[in-house]
């Protein structure tokens, strides 16, 4: 049976989640044109890497999330939007969102490129009402080592995911758990 203290830290933890996820939200929601624009930054940023190019040469689908704050101490949340370029086009926008709770403290900004391989892999996610990290599909997240190099062992993955120019500092670098949804952008 829970107790009454239990739903008042329960319901102290949720207020906090969503204060987060507000204060990590952009003030205003961006208009497609500025996804694009960002987009395109963050792809000129990610081609800078050593053997980003030979990802993004194999790439059925490229989804960006230029940008993507998350904050949290003990609980947590992310948010950001980006684009689905499908043959150097926009096909879609989409927006990330994660909850966490465990071991984190601070707060940070970083793009997400995730690289489908496969048409089928693609395609799912494509028709799916909103995507899952580790429930609808996985994603082999490579990491970006000090270098600024990444490891083309993993090419083989139907889904990639890459994290990079992470600013501030936060422990927890994970994909899993977040999730894709489409915006009806113009």
């Amino acid at each position: 049976m829970t107790s009454v203290s239990s739903i008042k830290h329960l319901s102290v933890a949720v207020l906090f989640l969503a204060a987060l996820f507000q204060a990590s939200a952009p003030v205003h929601a961006a208009s497609a044109a500025e996804i694009d624009q960002e987009v395109d930054r963050a792809l000129q940023a990610f081609r800078k890497i050593d053997g980003a190019r030979a990802f993004l040469g194999i790439a059925k689908g490229v989804l960006v999330f230029p940008k993507v704050y998350k904050a949290g101490i003990g609980i947590g949340g992310e948010y950001g939007e980006g684009a689905l370029r499908v043959d150097g086009k926009t096909v879609d926008y989409y927006s990330t969102a994660a909850a966490s709770i465990g071991f984190q403290l601070g707060a940070q900004a970083k793009s997400i490129v995730v690289i489908f391989t496969q048409d089928d892999a693609l395609n799912k996610f494509r028709a799916s009402e909103g995507w899952k990290v580790g429930v609808d599909g996985s994603v082999a997240l490579v990491d970006i080592g000090a270098g600024k190099a990444v490891d083309t062992t993993n090419i083989k993955d139907p889904v990639i995911g890459f994290v990079f120019g992470q600013k501030g500092l936060m422990y927890n670098l994970t994909l899993e758990g977040a999730k894709f949804t489409k915006l009806d952008k113009k």
